[in-house]
């Protein structure tokens, strides 16, 4: 199949308006991909492959990031998701609480795959993958997570998934 961060919108991959935009907010920026290493690799950042066999989804995604980066929090987010707004890593932030784990609601839906996540969770999604679970959901409750509102930008979070749905998206914006 295509490898939709690859896809370009505007000119550009998807992924790479994902990583410009989740730049001016944090310090340091990682993509974890398992294929075309060697193309996001060619912009200058970190790449990071799964850890862990089978590329079991999202959570091995941020398992092994967690796994190979130093720090305390991380942000995750998928490279179909372009728009994401400017204040997204203050705002997860700001409305965590004492949550190990938040995820953006756009009003309507959840979107688990674009978290602020804390290492501490990390023993606990390793069990959580290793006895073979894969819904991303499920884990972010079971790790005592909680939604944060973002329905004022719930345009922002509509992810392209197909060449069909990113040229609807070119002609809107």
């Amino acid at each position: 199949g295509v490898d939709k961060g690859l896809l370009e919108l505007n000119g550009k991959p998807l992924w790479q308006h994902v990583a410009d935009t989740l730049m001016t907010q944090l310090s340091h920026v990682v993509v974890n991909a398992n294929r075309h290493q060697e193309i996001y690799q060619a912009s200058g950042l970190k790449v990071i492959e799964d850890s862990l066999a089978d590329y079991p989804g999202p959570l091995a995604g941020m398992l092994s990031v967690m796994q190979q980066e130093a720090g305390e929090w991380f942000l995750f987010c998928p490279c179909d998701t372009p728009y994401i707004p400017e204040d997204l890593a203050a705002r997860l932030n700001h409305q965590r609480k004492d949550a190990p784990v938040v995820w953006v609601h756009d009003g309507e839906r959840d979107h688990p795959t674009i978290a602020l996540v804390n290492r501490a969770i990390e023993p606990l999604l390793l069990e959580y993958l290793q006895a073979g679970e894969r819904r991303v959901m499920a884990f972010m409750r079971l790790a005592g997570g909680h939604a944060v509102d973002f329905s004022d930008h719930k345009d922002a979070f509509v992810n392209v998934n197909t060449p069909e749905e990113l040229a609807r998206w070119q002609e809107k914006r």
